[in-house]
C-alpha cells in the first residue's frame, strides 16, 4: 500500500478541496430544485434549459485549460474559483428561470477550470506510477462535494430559505481561494519542497512528455488519435455523472415520492459510493501493473470493469423498492468514478505537460456536450417516457465507451 506522505500529497489534497467546493456549488441547484421550482413556478422543461445553460458554458473548458497552461495554475485557478464563488452567491437573488439560466451559464464557464487544473497539478507534482492515485484523490472532490450538497442545502432551506443555500456554498469558495493563494505553488517555485522529493518527482516523469515551453496548439491536438481516444469515451460516459448530479433529486421526489428530509438522508449515498470508486479505479490499475500489464492497458482494464458494473443502473426503473433504487444508483456512482478517474488521468499519461490542462479541458468539452444532450432529452421526454429508458441507455453508453478506448488509444513509449 502506498504511503501518502510528502508535500505533493498535501498539494493534491488542497486542490481536491477546491474540487469539493466546485461540485458543492454546482450541485446546490439540483438539491434546491424541488423547493426552488415550486416557489418560482419553473417547469421541468425550463429546468432542463437552466441545466443546459450550465452544460453549454462548461464546454468552454479548453479556454480554461489554455488560460491555466499560459498564466499558470496558482493564479489562474484562483481567478476562476473566486468567479464561481461570487456567481453562486448571486443565484440567491434570482427571481425567474431566465436569470437562473444566465447565472448557470456564467457558473459553468468558471467551474470548467476544475478538471484541467486538477490534471495539470497531477502532471506537475507526481511521477507516472503515482498519478493514478493522485488523480483518484483529486476526483474524490467531485464525489464528496456532490455528497455534501444534500444535507447542507436541505439544512439551509429548512432553517432559512433556498436563497441562503447558494450564499453559504459560495462563501465557502472564497475561503478556499484565500487558502489556495497562501499555500499553493508549482514544484519549481515551492519553498517547502525538499530536494529529495523534487528528485523523486523528476525521476518518475516520462521524458517524452516533457513540455517544450511552447503554448499548446489546439489544432495539433485535434489531429491526434489519442485525443479522440479519450474524448469520445468521455462524451459517452459523462452523462451518467450529470444524471446523478442534476436529476436524481427530482427523480426521487417525483417518482419515488421522497420528501425533502428523505432527500437529505439518501441523495448523498451515490456520491459516497463514488468516493470509493475514485480510489478503487487506481487500485485496479496498480494491481494490473503488478501483474505485468502496461500502464495504458491497466487504465483501460479499470475503465472496462467500471463499464461492466454500470450495467446495474439499467435496472433502477424496474425495482419496486425505492431503497433498492438508491442501492443501484449508488452502484452507478461507484462504477462511474471507477472508470471516470482512469480516463481523465490518461491526459497526463499521453500528452506533454504543457498540453495537459488544454487537453483535459477539450476532453471535458466532449464529456459535457454528451451530458448536455442527455439532460435536454430527459427534460423533453421524461414526461412522456419516464426515467427508465435513460437509466438503461447509461449502461449501454459506457460499454460502447470502453470499446472506443481500447480501439483508439495508442501508448507512447518514446
Amino acid at each position: 500500500m502506498m504511503k501518502i506522505r510528502g508535500l505533493r500529497w498535501w498539494m493534491i489534497s488542497l486542490i481536491m478541496l477546491g474540487a469539493v467546493i466546485n461540485y458543492l456549488t454546482r450541485s446546490t441547484l439540483a438539491v434546491a430544485a424541488p423547493t426552488l421550482l415550486t416557489e418560482l413556478g419553473i417547469s421541468t422543461r425550463e429546468y432542463s434549459y437552466i441545466t443546459a445553460a450550465f452544460q453549454g458554458a462548461i464546454m468552454l473548458q479548453p479556454l480554461c485549460g489554455y488560460v491555466l497552461d499560459v498564466i499558470g495554475l496558482k493564479f489562474g485557478f484562483a481567478m476562476f474559483a473566486a468567479a464561481w464563488s461570487v456567481i453562486c452567491m448571486a443565484h440567491g437573488f434570482a427571481t425567474n428561470w431566465h436569470t437562473l439560466a444566465v447565472l448557470r451559464g456564467m457558473l459553468g464557464l468558471a467551474e470548467g477550470s476544475a478538471n484541467p487544473a486538477g490534471m495539470k497539478a497531477v502532471s506537475e507534482w507526481f511521477p507516472a506510477k503515482e498519478r493514478g492515485m493522485a488523480g483518484g484523490i483529486f476526483n474524490i472532490g467531485a464525489s464528496f462535494g456532490s455528497m455534501l450538497a444534500p444535507p447542507l442545502v436541505v439544512w439551509a432551506i429548512l432553517h432559512y430559505n433556498w436563497q441562503s443555500a447558494f450564499v453559504i456554498t459560495g462563501a465557502l469558495g472564497l475561503v478556499w481561494v484565500a487558502a489556495w493563494l497562501l499555500l499553493y505553488d508549482a514544484p519549481a517555485r515551492h519553498r517547502r519542497l525538499s530536494q529529495e522529493e523534487a528528485q523523486h518527482i523528476a525521476a518518475g516523469q516520462e521524458q517524452h512528455l516533457e513540455g517544450d515551453g511552447k503554448r499548446p496548439s489546439i489544432l495539433s491536438i485535434l489531429k491526434m488519435r489519442n485525443f479522440w481516444g479519450i474524448a469520445l469515451p468521455r462524451f459517452l460516459a459523462d452523462p451518467a455523472w450529470g444524471t446523478l448530479s442534476f436529476w436524481v433529486p427530482l427523480y426521487l421526489t417525483t417518482v419515488r415520492h421522497f420528501d425533502l428530509a428523505q432527500i437529505a438522508m439518501f441523495a448523498w449515498l451515490p456520491f459516497l459510493a463514488a468516493d470509493l470508486g475514485c480510489l478503487f479505479g487506481p487500485m485496479v490499475v496498480l494491481a494490473l501493473q503488478k501483474r505485468g500489464v502496461r500502464l495504458i492497458n491497466a487504465r483501460r482494464g479499470a475503465f472496462t470493469l467500471g463499464a461492466c458494473m454500470m450495467m446495474g443502473v439499467a435496472f433502477v426503473g424496474f425495482v419496486d423498492s425505492p431503497y433498492a433504487a438508491i442501492a443501484l444508483l449508488s452502484l452507478a456512482g461507484f462504477a462511474h468514478q471507477t472508470l471516470s478517474v482512469t480516463v481523465i488521468t490518461m491526459s497526463s499519461d499521453l500528452f506533454r505537460r504543457n498540453e495537459v490542462a488544454t487537453v483535459a479541458g477539450m476532453c471535458g468539452t466532449f464529456g459535457n456536450f454528451g451530458l448536455l444532450i442527455f439532460s435536454l432529452m430527459i427534460g423533453g421526454l421524461m414526461a412522456s417516457v419516464g426515467y427508465t429508458p435513460f437509466f438503461v441507455s447509461l449502461a449501454v453508453l459506457d460499454l460502447v465507451a470502453a470499446l472506443l478506448l481500447w480501439t483508439l488509444v495508442r501508448e507512447k513509449t518514446s
